[in-house]
């Protein structure tokens, strides 16, 4: 487990507690020094759970398998040992550079934000979503002040639009709504956004999104909260959208590592977090939850650690034929893409990775 080097990212993808089941388990488990400090959790920790702590990079990435956090940074690319195993946040259709280094490597990864459990819901990436969700209001908050150049207005009085429904917005919503603010919710209709509906009750308004019922509800709101992810689909709001929201408004876009919700949106970082477009304040940090590293951290231990001892028992291969939602976060094997709408973006082809694991 390499330490985190992506702007502001504080968050370890291991706790001790799940080190010591590894290292019980009979693996050996190298764990770079500091990779857990921005946590709370030292590397005297990780010595106690039986880790080994190595000083470099290099060493933590001399693995059969690789945990982390964010997606590997370019940096990062030539110190992965070829033929290895990658498990984190990948967002490989974000960044082609990296896609085709990975793939050169002839890497094997699965992706946290693809994995899906029995029921069809993302249990690592849901967590992280609900955690940004809250945030994005004390974020929005806090933008929203005359000094930060928002309009001035108090979260109790303003008129808070979230796009999605799922965990993110879910989160957004019940959290916005406690603190007093006139919520909105639009999203695709379905299950999710009757449940929504139920959870928030007549104090608030929850539709499904259309062209006619997005523009009227984003015409002079203060706060809009992107919650859904694009993956490089068309964006959700145009920049008229965002014009319409007027002076000192604050855009919160929670995906935008996944593309982001508008024309007008770009990536930020924790060190430079916000800029000006249209007038409105943008907030697009890709890696939100790292302002909580200690609770997003251990949320995310919890929601990998199954997986993890998994695959250093069985191998790869196996253990994806053992648990069809891991397999369903699988996006390269042994260099090749697997994931057809990731290899379209990078324009490229899949192989049945399907086919592969169960004929051979």
């Amino acid at each position: 487990m390499p330490k985190e080097i992506k702007d502001g990212e504080r968050r370890v993808a291991l706790l001790p507690d799940t080190v010591a089941m590894l290292v019980a388990n009979g693996n050996r488990v190298c764990i770079e020094t500091g990779a857990g400090a921005a946590s709370g959790f030292l590397d005297s920790d990780y010595q106690t759970a039986g880790a080994e702590i190595v000083t470099t990079a290099t060493q933590a990435y001399n693995a059969d398998l690789v945990v982390k956090v964010k997606e590997i940074q370019p940096s990062e690319v030539a110190l992965i040992r070829p033929d290895s195993m990658l498990f984190c946040f990948l967002l490989l259709h974000t960044n082609r550079d990296v896609a085709a280094a990975l793939i050169e490597r002839r890497m094997s990864a699965i992706a946290f934000e693809a994995i899906q459990d029995a029921n069809g819901d993302r249990p690592v990436l849901a967590p992280m979503s609900a955690i940004a969700g809250q945030l994005a209001i004390p974020i929005a908050a806090h933008w929203l002040m005359a000094n930060h150049g928002g309009r001035g207005v108090l979260l109790r009085d303003a008129r808070v639009l979230i796009v999605g429904a799922g965990a993110a917005g879910t989160a957004a919503a019940v959290l916005a709504q406690q603190m007093g603010a006139h919520v909105t919710v639009l999203s695709r209709p379905g299950a999710r956004l009757d449940s929504l509906a139920a959870l928030l009750g007549s104090s608030a308004r929850v539709a499904a999104i259309s062209d006619d019922v997005k523009k009227n509800a984003i015409a002079g709101v203060d706060v809009v909260i992107g919650a859904i992810n694009q993956h490089g689909g068309a964006k959700c709001l145009t920049r008229a959208d965002v014009r319409s929201m007027g002076q000192g408004a604050v855009l919160i876009d929670i995906g935008i590592d996944g593309g982001g919700i508008s024309e007008t949106s770009h990536e930020t970082t924790h060190s430079a977090p916000t800029y000006i477009e249209e007038g409105v304040v943008h907030y697009c940090v890709a890696n939100m939850p790292a302002a909580v590293p200690r609770s997003a951290s251990q949320a995310i231990s919890s929601s990998i650690a199954a997986y993890v001892a998994s695959l250093a028992r069985d191998g790869f291969k196996s253990a994806l034929q053992h648990d069809v939602g891991l397999l369903k976060g699988v996006q390269l094997y042994g260099g090749q893409l697997t994931n057809p709408a990731v290899a379209k973006q990078l324009s490229r082809i899949a192989i049945d990775v399907e086919a592969l694991l169960f004929t051979c």
